[in-house]
């Protein structure tokens, strides 16, 4: 059973007062979208996501979109349901959810349930239960007190037999619709429904883009490397090269320090290590450049849905000296991993002669790191 994942990215969101599409405005780091999407693909439990995007936003939207697997961006239309449609054409799967993309703190249970719920019932939608009596206005006067028994809040994802809910939009002409599930039980029949999640909230005016009001979750990480002292390399520490008559040995270009932070950041998230991820076994690891392999890290954590919020790291190294090195090595850091300097600590150290450091036969670098959720 296939599973197909419809993300709607093609609106403005005028009421967050952006002057642009809300879910490409960065906050804390990271757009609206790319916390959606990460939200959806981190699950594991579609095997495509499309997201729809308007012609204005394709290529910015593209780009986000590039690193993750078997997502594709489809030019979506006029209105949500045009949109959706557009986006219903380009899946494959046989079951589809559809969601909006500034709902990016979904989780897999509710994924899962709307899969299973789909499943058994043809469409399902989730929902919350109203708070707060809910009356109808018109012209600023009240027209119908509607009550809070009954009364449910709709969210997304829907989820749907892909065969039915396709039958659906191809009969609504030039109707629109609240959502997908309006469309369904207008065209198809009844629709399930389950418990939805009070935190999948929608994003919608300026207030709720305040990301600290959400409790943030610290994660902390260790990571220690050494490598040997040889002629005819080159010495690199942090993406610096430093002269010196020896350099360091390994299969990439050896940067003791790059790689103790890499392994420091995946501890942090449970992620193995860095020769999990980057084998000397792999011949295109062969001469790697560190930081480029420390984009591919950064890229791991943002996916469990972590930011770098910082690092620290000491070198240990007989020779050479490394005091009037520190401060470019920590600015090439720091910009990697789109910190500012003063999160960024590394400091270096002899150990009195001590050990094969201390005969400089070697560099090792013990690190640590801090993440913090998004």
């Amino acid at each position: 059973m296939k599973v197909s994942f419809i993300l709607a990215c093609a609106g403005k969101g005028a009421r967050a007062g952006f002057g642009k599409n809300k879910l490409l405005v960065e906050k804390d780091g990271m757009t609206c979208l790319e916390r959606s999407l990460s939200a959806v693909y981190k699950t594991k439990l579609a095997h495509e996501i499309i997201v729809t995007a308007s012609n204005e936003d394709f290529d910015t939207v593209t780009k986000i979109c590039s690193p993750y697997e078997n997502v594709k961006v489809v030019v979506g239309g006029n209105t949500r349901t045009q949109s959706v449609k557009n986006g219903l054409s380009a899946i494959s799967g046989d079951i589809v959810l559809i969601h909006d993309g500034a709902r990016p703190f979904v989780t897999k249970k509710l994924i899962k349930d709307c899969i299973d719920g789909a499943i058994k019932h043809g469409g399902v939608i989730p929902v919350v239960p109203s708070r707060n009596t809910v009356v109808k206005v018109s012209e600023n006067v009240t027209k119908e007190y509607l009550g809070k028994d009954q009364i449910f809040s709709v969210q997304t994802p829907q989820a749907f037999k892909t065969e039915l809910i396709k039958k659906a939009f191809d009969q609504i002409g030039d109707k629109t619709f609240n959502d997908d599930g309006e469309i369904y039980k207008e065209f198809i029949g009844d629709l399930f429904v389950l418990q939805g999640d009070s935190s999948n909230v929608k994003l919608t005016y300026p207030e709720d883009f305040d990301f600290n009001k959400k409790k943030t979750e610290y994660r902390f990480g260790v990571g220690f490397d050494c490598h040997r002292l040889v002629e005819d390399r080159k010495l690199i520490l942090g993406g610096v090269e430093i002269p010196h008559v020896k350099g360091l040995l390994g299969h990439s270009d050896a940067d003791v320090l790059t790689h103790a932070i890499m392994d420091a950041l995946l501890s942090s998230c449970a992620l193995r290590d860095i020769g999990y991820h980057f084998p000397d076994t792999d011949a295109k690891y062969k001469g790697a450049n560190s930081m480029e392999l420390l984009k591919e890290v950064i890229a791991l954590v943002k996916d469990k849905g972590y930011l770098v919020d910082g690092i620290s790291a000491s070198i240990m190294a007989e020779k050479p000296k490394l005091l009037k090195f520190i401060p470019e090595i920590t600015k090439n850091l720091a910009c990697a991993l789109n910190l500012s300097e003063d999160k960024v600590g590394i400091t270096a150290t002899t150990l009195e002669g001590l050990g094969f450091v201390g005969r400089e036969e070697g560099i090792c670098v013990h690190a640590t790191a801090t993440v913090k959720s998004v």
